[in-house]
């Protein structure tokens, strides 16, 4: 670390994670404020109870339908471990992916080898790849961070579509506690189902959202939230996920091929995760995945650091590689691209967006808790 910088002595954040503070034995706010919630929950006790409690209102819920849960599928290993304990835990899944145009071939064989192994059927959306083309360029173009809101964004619509159409009232998320429970920090992403800010961004650059992507809004969520009454449940919650008895599983029965960092499924996100964020934002979120792993005791602190030292994409020579793919894939030149990741970022709150609802939301929230 250079200059100033200070890192926790528990996991691995630093100074680059805005609002970070220290106690007196050097641990920081972030993953002390996650472990007393985590102990707090009981999530590493036993679920039994509560997963079967869960599991008999699911089927009770969609008896005689055809699916009783949706599962978005992405070829990573929390969604993909997700898919496998539906099915385990007897439950009828529809997987469902959305393919943008960046999926790795890891990716596309992980899923494929999923699906055929256990017999499920699989709904894939793609989208149609110059439009989102367009849109990735007036995001980069408009110097945002999360470029990637335009994936999570997407990826959620069609989820819950899926489940509205087939009248399924539970999304089975891979979203968990015990590798991605400490809570993002401040600037390190944009809100998820954020429709506006995607089409103040395009529009900034002359790019119209078309009818036909998928985009969810706060509006689109309460509806399917409310109405629908679709619920999104963290099932590797209920109970003691452990990440890596999970890919060794996987790969002794489902032919699992592993990828060096969480969410490298993605060729962009790659890209994205090991280039952009770290060269143009000063964001390495390695640091954020591998505190969560040591703090839960899936990895020691030596471990995550040694990591660390490594290049986010592996090798120079990758990366080299991939910057050539991903440039060209979207259209720029390398000294269009350098000339982008050397510009200052700007917030995405210059530009349209929902969040103001969001905020009010919370505020009101707390009121409530305050006067009751």
């Amino acid at each position: 670390m250079g200059g100033d910088r200070r890192e926790c002595r528990r996991c691995v954040l630093d100074t680059s994670a805005a609002d970070i503070t220290f106690d007196s034995e050097g641990n920081c706010n972030y993953c002390s404020e996650f472990l007393r919630r985590f102990h707090r929950s009981g999530i590493r006790s036993d679920q039994g109870p509560a997963l079967d409690e869960l599991i008999d209102r699911i089927k009770r819920d969609h008896h005689g339908k055809r699916y009783d849960c949706v599962v978005g599928v992405s070829g990573g290993v929390d969604s993909s471990w997700v898919l496998v304990r539906a099915v385990e835990l007897g439950l009828r899944p529809l997987a469902v992916h959305m393919d943008n145009g960046w999926d790795s071939e890891l990716a596309q064989n992980n899923i494929a080898n999923l699906i055929r192994g256990l017999g499920v059927d699989l709904y894939t959306h793609v989208i149609e790849w110059g439009h989102y083309r367009d849109l990735m360029r007036a995001f980069i173009d408009a110097d945002v961070l999360d470029i990637e809101l335009l994936y999570d964004n997407a990826m959620l619509k069609v989820n819950f579509e899926q489940a509205a159409r087939f009248g399924v009232r539970t999304f089975l998320t891979g979203s968990n506690q015990a590798t991605e429970g400490i809570l993002m920090p401040t600037g390190w992403n944009w809100m998820k189902f954020d429709r506006q800010n995607i089409k103040g961004i395009a529009r900034s650059s002359g790019v119209r959202l078309q009818p036909t992507f998928p985009a969810i809004g706060v509006a689109h969520l309460a509806y399917f939230r409310l109405v629908r009454r679709i619920n999104a449940v963290p099932i590797l919650d209920y109970g003691d996920y452990d990440k890596e008895s999970s890919i060794s599983h996987l790969e002794a029965n489902f032919g699992y091929k592993r990828y060096p960092y969480k969410h490298y499924e993605s060729i962009f996100t790659r890209f994205y995760q090991g280039v952009i964020l770290p060269r143009k934002f000063g964001i390495d979120k390695r640091r954020l995945h591998l505190s969560n792993l040591v703090v839960t005791g899936q990895l020691t602190r030596d471990e995550a650091l040694r990591e660390l030292e490594e290049s986010p994409m592996g090798s120079s020579r990758l990366e080299e590689i991939e910057f050539d793919y991903v440039i060209k894939k979207l259209g720029y030149s390398r000294t269009e691209f350098d000339d982008y990741l050397a510009r200052p970022g700007r917030s995405h709150v210059d530009f349209p967006s929902e969040k103001w609802v969001t905020d009010l939301l919370k505020r009101g929230r707390s009121f409530v808790r305050r006067s009751a």
